[in-house]
């Protein structure tokens, strides 16, 4: 009992110690710190906006003294981001508007690199015929245009929030598929894999035991990427007049304001989206920028 008690208490230090050097790793950047705040706060409006909403964003009409509908007023105390061109509380949609985008971002980053992780490893791992094939997949995946090809499916369907994130998977894996393969290529080659194929192991034990944890790192660089992506295209999506129709969105925010006209005057409107899906993407990147130094150390900068 007390031998069991001993091991966990080990392997549970062992995993306080690692997390512990990561975030020690993480806030000796300012850059990446920054990131990591900008993006836990964007998580817990993706978690809790929707509630934390003082108005329904859709059926709540803001009004002025006089007992009119405020429309397209700057902020103030009843509208802290003021309203838009129906009299709307601008702040109310921003609030549930990061739902749509926290859901469409983790979803279509996770699947975009779990997609092109798996990809990447068979391909590498397997070579010959398996990796022309899939290699040549990638190559076609690279010839479709995300946008183009996106709005032509959209076109014949109605779109919803896991349809738009469905297909952000499936034109975005090509980038870390093609990495991870590099990456495999040279590990497989290592002695210790050989020696793994030597005693009897399996093909998929040697993959997913052998190779996969020494490229996951890649793998986990490219899923937060990917979560990057995958913003800036439903809000792409979205601002084209494709996205999500039953739900509030801060691409959705942005077309509304561009197909009212007001989107030159009414700053207060244009702002929170913008700075919000810009504030997310770069946080994410400074994250990925640096956890990309400690996957590849030659690329370091002198501190």
């Amino acid at each position: 009992m007390s031998t069991g008690s001993i091991s966990l208490r080990e392997r549970l230090t062992g995993e306080y110690s690692r997390v512990m050097d990561q975030l020690r790793f993480l806030v000796a950047d300012r850059l990446a710190l920054a990131g990591a705040v900008v993006l836990a706060v964007f998580t817990f409006l993706g978690l809790f906006g929707p509630m934390l909403a003082p108005h329904d964003p859709i059926a709540y009409s803001v009004r002025n003294p006089a007992g009119s509908i405020a429309v397209l007023e700057s902020p103030s105390l009843s509208a802290w981001f003021g309203t838009t061109s129906f009299g709307k509380d601008v702040f109310s949609q921003f609030l549930a508007g990061a739902r749509a985008t926290f859901l469409v971002g983790i979803f279509g980053g996770l699947g975009t690199g779990i997609i092109g992780f798996l990809v990447g490893l068979t391909s590498g791992y397997f070579g010959g015929r398996v990796d022309e094939f899939l290699m040549r997949l990638t190559d076609l995946t690279f010839s479709l245009p995300f946008m183009p090809m996106a709005l032509l499916l959209l076109t014949f369907v109605r779109p919803n929030i896991w349809l738009i994130t469905l297909i952000i998977m499936l034109f975005l894996w090509k980038m870390p598929a093609r990495v991870v393969r590099s990456e495999v290529l040279a590990v497989k080659n290592r002695t210790f894999v050989k020696s793994a194929r030597a005693s009897g192991a399996g093909h998929l034990r040697t993959m997913f035991y052998h190779i996969a944890p020494n490229v996951l790192a890649t793998g986990f660089l490219y899923t937060a990427y990917g979560v990057a992506w995958s913003i800036a295209a439903q809000a792409s999506l979205a601002f084209l007049g494709f996205g999500d129709p039953t739900a509030t969105s801060w691409g959705r925010m942005l077309r509304q304001v561009f197909a009212s006209g007001a989107i030159r005057v009414a700053w207060w409107w244009v702002l929170p989206p913008a700075i919000g899906i810009a504030a997310v993407t770069t946080s994410v990147f400074l994250i990925g920028r640096r956890y990309e130094e400690r996957v590849n150390p030659e690329i370091q900068t002198n501190q």
